[in-house]
């Protein structure tokens, strides 16, 4: 009924000219957005087990359910829409949306989800709040060859900044990352990433991490990180 109503505003548009102020129609049409409706969007959570993860990938996702049981760890949720969901959380939001076409900011998301399952970034993050510490299990999928069978370095940078910032739970941006590459990480296979924030000064935050594999045997990395504390009352532009 939709794209019908469109295509005749179209045609009527064609023989007398789009009125002056009316919308532009897209020949994609997006959802509209429901401004006044009470009911509460649900995003996926994309940190829950899906068919392309390893048996390893899910047996320690399991074992470490077991830990968050009485408390000591919690399982982050993870959303492909970030900015979003950190909005109607905080109720703080550091994008512009002035810098972005409205359309654009429709197709907004988080790098890392962006990949369908199984191809991209596959990880779960669980956080020790008491020892400011995380934990974050990774697989990278085939669309992140870097040499052929290997991990891209820049992948394994990525998570490795991802799971540096958790371990805080605060809005926070990635000012130096040093990381040390001992070993290439084989393609879909699953690292741990463990983490800790080592110190505190204001607004500066120094952590560090080292990536190794199921049985911790093989250091594939180490790295340390500087990260500084935003100010939500001031959005860069």
């Amino acid at each position: 009924m939709l794209r019908s109503c469109t295509a005749g505003l179209r045609s009527l548009w064609a023989l007398r000219g789009r009125p002056e102020g009316a919308p532009r129609l897209s020949t994609d049409l997006q959802p509209a957005r429901r401004l006044f409706s009470t009911e509460k969007v649900i995003h996926k959570d994309w940190a829950l087990p899906n068919p392309s993860w390893s048996k390893d990938f899910k047996l320690l996702f399991d074992q470490f359910m077991k830990k968050c049981e009485d408390g000591s760890w919690e399982r982050l949720p993870s959303y492909k829409h970030r900015s979003t969901q950190e909005s109607e959380d905080s109720k703080t939001n550091f994008f512009d949306p002035k810098l972005v076409e409205e359309e654009r900011l429709s197709q907004v998301q988080l790098f890392t989800r962006s990949f369908e399952d199984g191809l991209g970034f596959e990880y779960v993050i669980f956080k020790n709040n008491d020892e400011k510490r995380t934990v974050c299990l990774f697989q990278g999928g085939p669309y992140l060859q870097g040499i052929p069978g290997l991990l891209h370095g820049g992948a394994m940078a990525t998570m490795i900044d991802i799971a540096l910032g958790s371990c805080t739970g605060e809005a926070i941006m990635t000012a130096n990352l040093n990381i040390n590459f001992k070993r290439p990480v084989p393609l879909c296979s699953v690292v741990v990433i463990n983490s800790q924030l080592d110190k505190l000064e204001g607004r500066k935050l120094f952590l560090s991490c080292n990536v190794r594999s199921v049985d911790e045997k093989t250091l594939y990395s180490e790295a340390t990180g500087l990260f500084i504390k935003l100010n939500p009352e001031k959005r860069s532009t």
